[in-house]
Order: C-alpha cells, then structure tokens, then sequence
C-alpha cells in the first residue's frame, strides 16, 4: 500500500511536546518506535495486552495513544476493546491506530471504535511523529488509501452545493482541497501539483478560511458530503 499522507511541516520547528502510550503486542516493536520518535514525543506507558492498555491509559492519561488494531487479551476486540475501555478519556485522549493490516474491515471498525487516524508500520519515525502531533492537533490522519475507506463508510447523501460556496475557491484551491480532503500531506500535494510546500500552506489556510472551516478533518468531512473526492 501507499505511504501514508503526512508530512513534516507542523512538527518541525514546535516546541511543544506530546505525551504518548504505545499499545503493541511485541516488546521489540515497542522499542523500535520509542527509539524513532522524536525527542518532543514523550513515551509515559506501554502495553502488550487490551487488559494492560485500558489500566496504564487510565493510570498516565496521554494525550495520543499509538495503537495496535490486533491484541491479545480482553474479549478478543483488540484495539476497539482498548478505546471502548477508554472511552471516558476520549477527547483528552486521541487514539491513532498503527497497525500493518491494511484491510478495509480493520480501518472501519476502529474509526467507528472512535480512533481518530490509522496508518501502518511501514512509516518512518519522522512520519508518525508528525501523525502524533496531528492527532494531537484536532486532525484526522490517514494514507489516501485508506481514507477512501473511511469515506466510502461514514459518507452521507450528496448534499446540494449552493454555487457560491466553490466559486469562492479558485482552480488551484479547489485541487488543493481535493488532495488534502483526500488525506495527502502538504509535501505529497506540492509534489502532485508541481508548486512548493509553502505555497500548498498558503492555499489550504485561504481554502478553511473562505468554507469558514477550521481543520482538515472539517475540511474532509465537508467534502465528503459533496462528493467532491
């Protein structure tokens, strides 16, 4: 599958940190990821099972939770089972899963379970940094792939679109918005569109300021409901 859609430009250059749970059945898996992630990513816990997840994210109240979709334990839920014993601290906390399944089934069912992203492991440690601090900020983060998924599951009705509402965009936002809606990242969408990451910056603030809206996953969601992906 594709390169999850993410890329560097929001983490670089932050000062903030985000404090983190790593959610994985193998140990080696879990140090090979707190070794690639970036200083400012704060690791307060680790699990192996949905039992061990549900306490040490209760106990540590992280900010992002990095998410395996197959656990052993529980009720045989697996990551769903972890977020719906979790889900008091849904909204303080943001579940992004992290699986190496690709399956249509598994991103559904989490999403739905309440996650707010899925890629899978094949990232690099730069990439899920910048998922994390994503998470962290309110977006939904998916490969372009796999957001076609959570569309073709969560999409409503074609809405009317009132004319004025794309004419307020012009050919070069609406690509933009296009591919963003989509789940690429800004250096994904420069390289698609042959212009430069500040300039796909540029476009996307005027695109959320003239729909009025204020992330992307406000920005997906609005598309969404056009079908103009």
């Amino acid at each position: 599958m594709s390169t999850p859609a993410l890329d560097g430009t929001r983490a670089e250059g932050q000062g903030e940190t985000v404090r983190v749970v790593i959610v994985d059945d193998h140990a080696i898996f879990r140090s090979g990821l707190k070794a690639d992630l970036d200083p400012r990513v704060i690791v307060v816990g680790e699990a192996g099972t949905v039992e061990q997840a549900i306490e040490v994210i209760a106990r540590t109240r992280p900010e992002v939770v990095l998410l395996d979709v197959h656990l052993p334990g529980g009720l045989g839920g697996g990551g769903r089972e972890v977020i719906a014993g979790s889900a008091a601290l849904l909204g303080a906390t943001k579940f992004l899963a992290l699986s190496v399944s690709d399956a249509a089934e598994d991103v559904v069912a989490v999403i739905r379970a309440g996650a707010r992203g899925y890629v899978t492991k094949t990232i690099s440690g730069t990439e899920i940094t910048d998922a994390v601090f994503r998470v962290a900020g309110g977006d939904a983060v998916f490969s372009p792939r796999l957001a076609g998924f959570v569309l073709d599951a969560f999409g409503t009705a074609p809405a009317d679109i009132a004319d004025d509402e794309l004419d307020k965009l012009s050919a070069r936002e609406l690509e933009v918005m296009r591919l963003i809606a989509r789940g690429y990242s800004y250096k994904e969408v420069a390289k698609e569109l042959f212009i430069s990451i500040k300039t796909v910056e540029t476009h996307v603030s005027a695109v959320l300021r003239k729909l009025q809206l204020s992330s992307r996953h406000e920005l997906t969601k609005w598309a969404a409901e056009r079908r103009l992906l």
